[in-house]
């Protein structure tokens, strides 16, 4: 789209305007736009990288915590490709499938930010193959909560897990297994 003042350069900012209830779009080269008063000239665009950089140094009032870790993120560097922390919160990308791992406990905070609080990713289920994979995916939950209950020893809880657990896999092993009723 070319810009509605000059059209010469193309729009690269787009405003709507609303006086009176009546909506007016206007799209303008940055040129036009700081010449027009759309825009002051004092001010940056502001970009993706620096969203990015923003949601990565989300700790910037914590000024005291955040002199303390630097000389830690400088040293942090990826014994693969060479990446630093402090590069990695510049660029927004990771350098290599193991500067995951090298920055993996300072990435919690950042997936929490970003993804409104999870930092666990479940996937979706299809409908059409959904039942057997959610019958999986129940059946690995009640053995994760067996095992925090045995751990606790909360055993008459525990029992009954147990039984449901028992139960899912005699119902999975009837019905597809094809040793159950035809």
């Amino acid at each position: 789209m070319e810009c509605q003042e000059c059209h010469e350069r193309p729009a690269t900012l787009h405003f709507t305007k609303v006086v009176n209830g009546s909506k007016t779009e206007i799209h303008v080269c940055e040129h036009c736009a700081k010449e027009k008063g759309y825009v002051s000239y004092g001010e940056e665009a502001y970009s993706l990288h620096d969203l990015l950089s923003g949601l990565f140094n989300f700790d910037t009032s914590l000024n005291e915590q955040k002199s303390k870790n630097l000389s830690d993120e400088q040293g942090l560097k990826c014994p693969k490709c060479g990446m630093t922390y402090k590069e990695f919160t510049q660029v927004g990308k990771f350098g290599c499938a193991s500067c995951y791992h090298t920055f993996s406990d300072r990435l919690n905070p950042i997936f929490r930010r970003v993804h409104s609080g999870n930092i666990v990713h479940e996937g979706k289920i299809p409908k059409r193959i959904g039942s057997n994979i959610y019958q999986k995916k129940l059946l690995n939950g009640y053995k994760e909560k067996l095992q925090q209950l045995i751990q606790s020893e909360e055993f008459e809880q525990a029992a009954q897990v147990r039984d449901q657990i028992k139960e899912m896999e005699k119902e999975k092993g009837t019905n597809h297994d094809g040793e159950g009723e035809v």
